[in-house]
C-alpha cells in the first residue's frame, strides 16, 4: 500500500477538504476557541462530581492535587497531537480525518464514531444536572424524576437551537455561561482559603501544604493510578476548540493551540480548587461525600449563607448548560465530516446556507440525545449512570487514537531532528499509551457488577463494560455494513504521510 501526499487526496470528494463544506469561515478568535474549550469540559460539574472520589481514594487525601496535575499530563500529550494533526489537516472531523489518513478508511470510520456515541452518552448526564440543579437553585431539593426529565430535553432542545443558528452566538453564549462559572469557583477558593488562613474555618480543616504536591507521599502506585483513573476524565471536552476549525481565524494553527491553552486553564482552575476545597472542609469530610457534589456540601459553610452558597449552584448550572451547547458541536461537525467524505449518508453533510452550520447534524444530535435521555430514565435512572460510567472507554479509545495517527502521519519526520523526536513522535505515543493503559485499566474495573450503579450482571460482566465494548463493537459492524454497500470515494482512499513542509516551517510564535 503505497502512501500518499499530505495535499488533499484526488479520491477525496468534492466539498470534503477544509474549509469547503460551506461552514462560516473566520467566525471564531482565539480567545473564544479557548472558551468553547474550556467550557466543554464542565470544570464546575466535574469537580463537584468527582472531587470527594478522588480524595476518597486510599492513600491520596490531601495528596488529590498531584493526581489533578497527573491527570493533565496525558491529556496534555494529546492535545499535542491535535495540534500537529490540525496543523496538517484542519478538517472539522478531528479524529475521523486524521486518522483515515494516517492509519486508513477503516480506523477513521470507528474513530469518527467513537466520538459520535461518547457525546451523545455524556449529553443524558449533562441535562439530568442541568435539570436537577435548576431546582436546587429555586429552593426545591428534591424534584421528581419527570420534572428533572423534562427541564433537561428543554435544556438539550434550547442548546441545540442556539447550535443551529450559528457559531458566533454560540460562542457568544459560552463567554457568558463560562465567565459564570469561572468567576464563582475563584469567589468560593479564595473565599475558603481566607477563611482556613484566618482561623475562621469549621473543625476538621488544615492550611495547604506543598507536601500535597508530592507523589512520594500517596505512598502506592496502586493509589495513584486508581486517582488518575478517576480524573483523567474530568478533562475530556477541551478538543471541542479543534472540531470549530472550519469555522476558525487562522484554521491550521489558532484551533491547536487553544486546544493546549485550554489545558492549561483546566490544570490550573482542577488545583487551585481542590487545594481550597481540602483545606477548607478536610480530606475526612470529602471523602465521606455521598451527595455527589462535594462543592455543594461545602458551599454554604463557606460563604456561611444558603442564600450566597447558590452561586457554586450557579457554576454547576452554568457549567453543565454549557458543556450541554458545545457538546451537541462536535458530533454535528463529525457527521459533517463524515458525510461530505461519502463515510456517512449524504443528508448529514448539509449546510443550512442562512446559518452556515451543520442544521440537519445538530438537530439529528439533538433529537438522538433526547430519546437516549428519556429512554435510560423510564428503563432505570442505574442504568443511566452505568452508561456514564462506560463514557471513559469512549473517550480513552478515540483520544489513544489520535495520538497514535500522528506519530505514524509524521514518521518520515520524526528523526530529523530532537524537536520532532519529542514533539511529534514521543508525546503522542507516549499520550497514546497512557490512554491504552487507561482503556485495559477501566475494562478491569468496569468488568465486575459491584463497580456498577445498578450492581446487575450483564452477561456476566458489569452493564458499563457491555455498554461501552458494545457500542465500539458496533461501531465496527455499521463500518463494515457502510463498507459492504459500497462507497469506494471513501474506502478506497490509501494512507497518506506528512509533507515535510508541515515541520519544517516555523508557525507565528513559534511550536
Amino acid at each position: 500500500m503505497t502512501a500518499q501526499s499530505a495535499a488533499p487526496s484526488s479520491e477525496m470528494p468534492a466539498g470534503s477538504e477544509p474549509g469547503c463544506k460551506g461552514l462560516k469561515s473566520g467566525a471564531i478568535g482565539f480567545v473564544s476557541g479557548v472558551v468553547i474549550g474550556v467550557a466543554s469540559t464542565a470544570p464546575g460539574y466535574s469537580l463537584a462530581a468527582s472531587l470527594g472520589l478522588v480524595v476518597a481514594v486510599v492513600g491520596v487525601g490531601v495528596h488529590a492535587p498531584v493526581i489533578m496535575i497527573a491527570a493533565f499530563i496525558p491529556m496534555l500529550l494529546i492535545a499535542a497531537s491535535y495540534y500537529w494533526m490540525n496543523r496538517a489537516d484542519p478538517d472539522c472531523g478531528t479524529t475521523f480525518s486524521w486518522v483515515t489518513r494516517a492509519m486508513g478508511p477503516g480506523f477513521g470510520w470507528v474513530g469518527g464514531w467513537g466520538i459520535v456515541v461518547a457525546d451523545v452518552i455524556v449529553m443524558a448526564n449533562l441535562a439530568q444536572i442541568a435539570g436537577l440543579y435548576l431546582f436546587l437553585l429555586i429552593g426545591i431539593d428534591a424534584p421528581s424524576t419527570i420534572a428533572v426529565t423534562a427541564v433537561g430535553v428543554l435544556f438539550i432542545a434550547g442548546m441545540t437551537w442556539i447550535c443551529v443558528i450559528g457559531i458566533e452566538l454560540n460562542a457568544k453564549t459560552q463567554v457568558g455561561l463560562l465567565a459564570a462559572e469561572l468567576i464563582t469557583l475563584a469567589i468560593f477558593a479564595v473565599v475558603a482559603l481566607v477563611r482556613v488562613y484566618a482561623g475562621d474555618a469549621p473543625a476538621g480543616s488544615v492550611k495547604p501544604s506543598l507536601e500535597w504536591f508530592n507523589p512520594a507521599g500517596i505512598g502506592s502506585v496502586t493509589a495513584l493510578t486508581s486517582g488518575v483513573l478517576l480524573a483523567v476524565f474530568i478533562y475530556w471536552g477541551w478538543d471541542t476548540t479543534v472540531t470549530v476549525n472550519e469555522e476558525t481565524e487562522d484554521s491550521a494553527e489558532t484551533p491547536g493551540r487553544a486546544a493546549i491553552v485550554s489545558v492549561f486553564i483546566l490544570v490550573l482552575t482542577y488545583v487551585i480548587v481542590t487545594v481550597a476545597a481540602i483545606a477548607f472542609g478536610g480530606p475526612t469530610l470529602l471523602a465521606n461525600d455521598e451527595s455527589g457534589d462535594v462543592l455543594g456540601v461545602l458551599a454554604n459553610a463557606v460563604f456561611g449563607s444558603d442564600l450566597l452558597g447558590k452561586i457554586v449552584i450557579i457554576a454547576v448550572l452554568s457549567s453543565a448548560a454549557a458543556s450541554c451547547q458545545t457538546t451537541i458541536l462536535p458530533t454535528a461537525r463529525t457527521a459533517l465530516s463524515m458525510a461530505r467524505a461519502k463515510a456517512l449518508p449524504a443528508k448529514l453533510g448539509e449546510v443550512n446556507p442562512q446559518y452556515m452550520t451543520p442544521a440537519f447534524a445538530t438537530w439529528l444530535m439533538g433529537i438522538v440525545s433526547v430519546f437516549w435521555y428519556v429512554g435510560l430514565t423510564l428503563i432505570s435512572e442505574n442504568v443511566l449512570f452505568d452508561a456514564i460510567a462506560a463514557l471513559g472507554l469512549m473517550i480513552a479509545f478515540y483520544y489513544g487514537l489520535t495520538g497514535y495517527a500522528c506519530a505514524i502521519y509524521y514518521r518520515r519526520e520524526i528523526l530529523k531532528s530532537a524537536r520532532n523526536f519529542f514533539l511529534i513522535g514521543v508525546a503522542p505515543v507516549l499520550g497514546g499509551l497512557m490512554l491504552t493503559a487507561i482503556f485495559i485499566k477501566s475494562c478491569l474495573d468496569l468488568s465486575d457488577p459491584a463497580n456498577s450503579s445498578s450492581g446487575e450482571s450483564w452477561l456476566g460482566f458489569g452493564p458499563p463494560l457491555v455498554i461501552g465494548l458494545g457500542f465500539l463493537l458496533m461501531g465496527v459492524v455499521l463500518m463494515l455494513a457502510w463498507r459492504i454497500g459500497g462507497h469506494p470515494e471513501f474506502f478506497g482512499r490509501k494512507p497518506e504521510v506528512a509533507d515535510p513542509a508541515l515541520v519544517a516551517r516555523s508557525p507565528a510564535g513559534g511550536a
